[in-house]
């Protein structure tokens, strides 16, 4: 039996709606009488192709460059931050782009009594209602398949009393509708730029300036034994008792992220985009086998591993009753932690975009923070249960996104950093943005970090890590890593002080100290972040050079800069430092963590003295935040082994948000956010960082492997005394199916997924086992 979530009424407003996707297409499932599905594309963003490099030729033309970086970096040595911070807001491009809603259907249906229920099967991927009609049963079935490319809305009655009116309309700005007894065409055209709202002084969207045709389609099919016909931009379908909708989409930026280096997206026509998406719609109603082989590839592809905290899983929970207000605990762990790997597989998928703010779904023309990338925590916290859970597919679109980041990160390297390899800052978008953004007026605590791209290559470094695929080191992960260790070797500079090196100018991301003058202040010089990313990036550079065998002369460089590095220190107040010195925070709750990144995601907090500071350093931020700042305080409280405060926070995250969902919540955290009646994160604004970084929290609470050894229960909390999973992933490629009574370990069953043999460490319940695993074997511990 599968895992289900219900809700017991559609759905009346966008929050209450059900997600489903497929990587590319997004659809937000209301239900009911007049059923609107909402619809997203992955790729349709604003801005164009171009926008990267035209905002990079700008910047130079206005002089940042190298000279101004080396004046700014002498400012910051002469104590004049006030003066430093002018020219480094010289370097900051306009903005990165929007995720825009794309179209809705809505469907009619005539006669349906009563609110009927809406289901959702996580483990198969599909929204099911039962309503009634005159009396009679009537199944929709909702779901959105990668093998057919489309969107299906599948109608099944006991007899012919369906009534259905189906209309497609956009947010945007629609070029052409087109309705028959087969279907409806609407043409759209996206903005070519979209400001985001914290730039007001800004048009909110410009749409075509004669260089880009942003042009898109979504194309509707429908077949049904009942009669059709056309009324204006109305399909209606009449006396069916059966009716299956198929939703394609074309775009002319989908085009481009599937081969910017070719020609299909110059070259093709609108009339040629529009065949595309009208073509698949119609081949997916001949699609016999649609929804089994929809299922099959859930399976296949995103299914992952299994929880079942508290021992019950495989069932249909209210989500109102049984996940936000229930009082089994194990239970809602189960769900928050299945809930997070559902919505990453349904919005990232191999060939399309990476999941952004908010996953796959948005339907505001100005999302907040533009729905974008923000990859100084929130998509690199997207990914951090991908390599866990054994999700390789949806792995891939962040390989992809870091990717295209290099090719434009090396062009704002060299130009305005004077560096070998490739940047990234705190913002990027579909086209690959890679500047720091802000206008020239973005406060330095979050426009100027170079740190970006670095952390995003260490998603990619453990997702070779847990899999163990040599092929993916050498031919994906490496030519990135060495890029970025390009980057960081040339940025750091000597430090006339300590006689080693430093990062300048460097920030703590988003956070302040009190300077000297009383004033809060951004820059300094070799932050903990900063130190850590880079620490790890450089040891991980070296180990793909050993692995791989390469006689690779940038060796010697890795291995004489790590030497210079500073190290992690711990400050007069016994925490983990944050700064090069001790200074005094500014927001001593900051909902940012960035020093403890050196805690989790990477492994170098290695003593004792160390986990400590680690330790007090959370203390002293103390709890609450918002879901994806909990998230990331639960997966570091699960690293330090400390279960009950992973537990507490935990809980204080499971809280149902019951003030006004539209109204965002300062940005600092004193407002607490919480979960939302579909269970997606908010602060507000919906976030779904959380909702992922939850999955990989759980996981850490369950099963650990750093440093050559596997640990069982590492963070099991006095309250989850029972349970089991299956298929949680481990390094080297390794799958563990593990269940525990009373506290302790009952069996767990380590199974080969790379084709090699494993010697194995396993730590459990204060003990220490080795276990040889064979080849495409399995061994038992117990």
């Amino acid at each position: 039996m599968n895992l289900c979530l219900s809700w017991s009424a559609p759905a009346r407003e966008w929050v209450e709606a059900v997600p489903l996707g497929n990587g590319r297409i997004g659809a937000m499932v209301f239900g009911g009488a007049r059923a609107r599905v909402q619809v997203n594309d992955a790729t349709i963003w604003s801005g164009h192709p171009d926008g990267p490099a035209e905002a990079l030729d700008a910047l130079v033309a206005g002089g940042a460059g190298p000279e101004r970086l080396a004046e700014a970096r002498a400012a910051i040595d002469a104590g004049d931050l006030q003066h430093a911070e002018e020219l480094l807001m010289s370097f900051e491009g306009r903005y990165s782009q929007e995720f825009l809603p794309f179209v809705d259907l809505v469907l009619e249906t005539a006669g349906v009594r009563g609110r009927p229920a809406r289901v959702l099967d996580l483990d198969e991927s599909h929204v099911t209602e039962r309503l009634s009609v005159a009396g009679v049963g009537v199944t929709r079935r909702t779901y959105v398949s990668a093998p057919a490319a489309c969107l299906f809305v599948e109608y099944t009655a006991d007899g012919p009393v369906l009534d259905v009116d189906l209309t497609l309309s956009t947010p945007l700005r629609s070029v052409g509708l087109e309705a028959s007894e087969d279907g409806i065409t609407l043409d759209v055209v996206a903005p070519v730029d979209g400001a985001p709202l914290h730039e007001p002084g800004e048009p909110a969207h410009v749409f075509d300036d004669g260089r880009f045709d942003h042009f898109a389609t979504a194309a509707l099919a429908v077949h049904s034994d009942g009669t059709r016909g056309r009324d204006g931009d109305l399909l209606r379908v009449r006396g069916a008792s059966r009716l299956l909708i198929a939703l394609s989409t074309s775009s002319r930026s989908g085009l481009w992220w599937d081969g910017p280096d070719g020609a299909d997206w110059r070259t093709s026509s609108r009339g040629e985009i529009r065949e595309r998406a009208r073509t698949t719609a119609r081949a997916a109603l001949e699609r016999a086998e649609r929804f089994t082989e929809h299922v099959a590839d859930i399976r296949d592809h995103v299914s992952g591993a299994r929880f079942a905290i508290g021992g019950r899983r495989a069932g249909t929970w209210d989500v109102e009753r049984d996940v936000l207000h229930g009082t089994d605990e194990g239970l809602r762990a189960t769900v928050l932690a299945e809930y997070g790997r559902y919505l990453l597989g349904a919005s990232s998928r191999a060939g399309g975009p990476a999941a952004n703010l908010q996953g796959i779904w948005n339907q505001e023309l100005r999302p907040p923070w533009s729905s974008n990338y923000t990859i100084n925590i929130n998509t690199q916290m997207n990914y951090w249960p991908a390599p866990v859970v054994g999700l390789a597919d949806p792995c891939e679109p962040v390989v992809a996104l870091v990717r295209r980041l290099s090719r434009s990160g090396a062009d704002v390297a060299a130009r305005l950093y004077g560096t070998r390899g490739w940047v990234a800052h705190h913002n990027s978008d579909l086209w690959g943005w890679s500047l720091p953004v802000g206008m020239g007026h973005g406060a330095p605590s979050w426009a100027i970090w170079m740190m970006g791209g670095v952390w995003l290559t260490h998603n990619l470094w453990d997702r070779y890590e847990f899999s163990g695929d040599r092929a993916l080191l050498e031919h994906t992960v490496w030519p990135l890593l060495r890029g970025a260790a390009e980057f960081c070797l040339d940025w750091l500079v000597d430090d006339p002080v300590s006689g080693g090196v430093r990062t300048t100018p460097s920030t703590s991301p988003e956070n302040l100290y009190v300077g000297p003058s009383g004033r809060p202040e951004a820059l300094s010089v070799s932050t903990t972040a900063d130190i850590a990313l880079i620490r790890a990036l450089l040891l991980r550079a070296r180990a793909a050079i050993a692995t791989l065998g390469l006689a690779d002369p940038l060796d010697a460089e890795l291995a004489k800069a790590l030497d210079r590095l500073p190290s992690l220190e711990v400050g007069a107040d016994g925490r983990l430092r944050e700064w090069s010195s001790d200074l005094v925070d500014a927001d001593p709750h900051h909902r940012h963590l960035s020093p403890l990144v050196a805690l989790y995601p990477l492994d170098l907090v290695d003593t004792p003295e160390l986990a400590e500071a680690a330790r007090r350093f959370l203390d002293a931020r103390g709890p609450g935040a918002m879901g994806w700042s909990w998230a990331w305080k639960v997966a570091l409280r699960a690293r330090l082994g400390d279960a009950a405060q992973a537990r507490a926070l935990l809980l204080e995250a499971f809280t149902p948000f019951d003030r006004d969902h539209r109204a965002p919540a300062p940005v600092d955290g004193s407002e607490w956010g919480g979960l939302l009646p579909n269970l997606f994160s908010t602060h507000p604004p919906v976030q779904l960082d959380g909702n992922y970084g939850f999955t990989a929290a759980i996981a850490e609470m369950l099963v650990q492997s750093h440093r050559g050894r596997v640990e069982l229960l590492p963070a099991l909390p006095a309250q989850w005394p029972h349970g089991r999973v299956t298929g949680l992933r481990v390094r080297g490629g390794l799958a563990v199916d593990l269940s525990w009574v009373g506290g302790a370990v009952e069996s767990a069953v380590f199974r080969d997924v790379r084709g090699a043999p494993h010697h194995v460490v396993v730590a459990h319940d204060g003990h220490l086992s080795a276990l040889d695993v064979p080849a495409d074997g399995a061994a038992a511990l117990f």
